[in-house]
């Protein structure tokens, strides 16, 4: 089985952009390259695996001590505990770069729980989002002095939680808090899956894709769900968001993800202020308002637009792909639209039909509409093979 490279060498070749000089001292140099230093897959599976049971052993030893020990012991512990795998990562740094890298990545994760520890042993002030906040510094500071994929894939989870928890922290007690933080998580997913383009590849994009597309669909259903109780929430807290306060969270929460694409994706970032329109116009879409609609147009804009919109959106991500070749946004786009039209039927078809008819409907849609979706993808998906030989 060819190798990647050499995959790349034939085409760079037939392209014309290698000459056959240049080519055969490439194939020279990798072929004096010892087999044994290139990963496979379950070396990167067994190292990714320790790493996280590590970290869950190292904090449940923790937590099942905390108790029987002094505060000067827990404190020397959680010293222990953050400087301990930093050091481990610098002995293999050279011996087995993928172990020291996840040495360094359990390092990090056990920071973030240091200082929680920390503020716990010495009654700090509760202002829980400080505490993300210095978190994400030290992964920043660890991506500064190491350069791997792992620390700013970390930044990239801890600088949206903790932007997020001050939001929520300084909008408590005001009605309606959950729309901003809402949109700003779905397209900073959309962000990230967006990272990779012709020409920009990388192991850190490569991460992010993977991070906005575990989001992206989660975070869908959290915007459409986040006002739903508003009603009962805005009597509970009467109070609407000071201007001021609104007008930072729209600028952080749209004004961010948008920047990030331009410093990503360059004149590509055009499509993702698309991506930002359909946000927005998700955004005010609310089920939970249709009862209250005075009118025809409203109550379909609140019951039956977000799943328009999802499915319109689930197109666009696929016409998205084709147009950038890039399959993943094409499998998401399918699943996106395979789980519009599954919502749809199990909230708004299968309680006004028969037992026996939503069971055979619902089947129908499982066996019909997946093998036509999965045949939509699959030439979709061979159209971007062809054009990227």
């Amino acid at each position: 089985m060819a190798l990647s490279w050499e995959k790349l060498v034939e085409r760079w070749q037939t392209a014309g952009v290698l000459d056959a000089e240049a080519a055969e001292r490439i194939r020279a140099f990798e072929a004096t390259q010892d087999p044994s230093e290139r990963l496979r897959w379950p070396v990167v599976l067994a190292v990714a695996l320790g790493g996280v049971l590590l970290c869950a052993g190292v904090l449940l030893f923790v937590a099942a001590h905390w108790d029987d020990l002094s505060p000067g012991a827990r404190f020397s512990l959680v010293l222990f505990m953050v400087a301990l795998f930093p050091v481990a990562g610098a002995l293999t740094a050279e011996r087995f770069r993928a172990l020291s890298t996840t040495f360094y990545a359990v390092g990090t994760i056990c920071t973030g729980a240091g200082i929680f520890l920390a503020a716990q042993i010495f009654n700090l002030e509760e202002h829980w989002p400080s505490g993300i906040l210095l978190w994400a510094l030290a992964a920043l500071a660890g991506f500064l002095l190491l350069r791997d994929w792992v620390q700013p894939t970390l930044l990239a989870l801890l600088a949206p939680a903790w932007l997020a928890g001050e939001w929520w922290v300084r909008t408590e007690g005001y009605a309606r808090n959950a729309k901003i933080p809402s949109e700003g998580l779905l397209l900073l997913a959309l962000t990230y899956f967006t990272a990779r383009t012709t020409g920009k590849e990388s192991t850190i994009r490569k991460a992010l894709v993977w991070i906005g597309g575990i989001m992206a669909i989660p975070f869908t259903f959290s915007l459409i769900e986040s006002d739903d109780n508003y009603n009962w929430m805005y009597r509970m807290h009467p109070l609407p968001i000071p201007l001021m306060l609104l007008v930072v969270g729209w600028v952080i929460a749209l004004g961010i993800p948008l920047a990030l694409a331009i410093w990503l994706r360059g004149k590509a970032a055009a499509l993702n202020v698309l991506a930002l329109v359909w946000v927005l116009v998700l955004g005010t879409m609310k089920p939970g308002r249709a009862s209250e609609a005075n009118s025809l147009v409203a109550f379909a804009w609140h019951s039956l637009g977000p799943y328009i919109w999802c499915a319109a959106g689930s197109i666009g991500l696929i016409v998205w792909g084709v147009a950038e070749k890039r399959r993943e946004r094409i499998n998401l786009g399918v699943i996106g639209f395979a789980l519009t039209i599954f919502v749809f039927y199990f909230s708004n078809v299968m309680d006004k039909l028969g037992r026996s008819a939503s069971l055979i409907g619902f089947g129908a849609i499982f066996l019909i509409g997946g093998w036509s979706l999965e045949r939509v993808r699959r030439r979709l998906i061979a159209r971007v093979k062809e054009s990227a030989a």
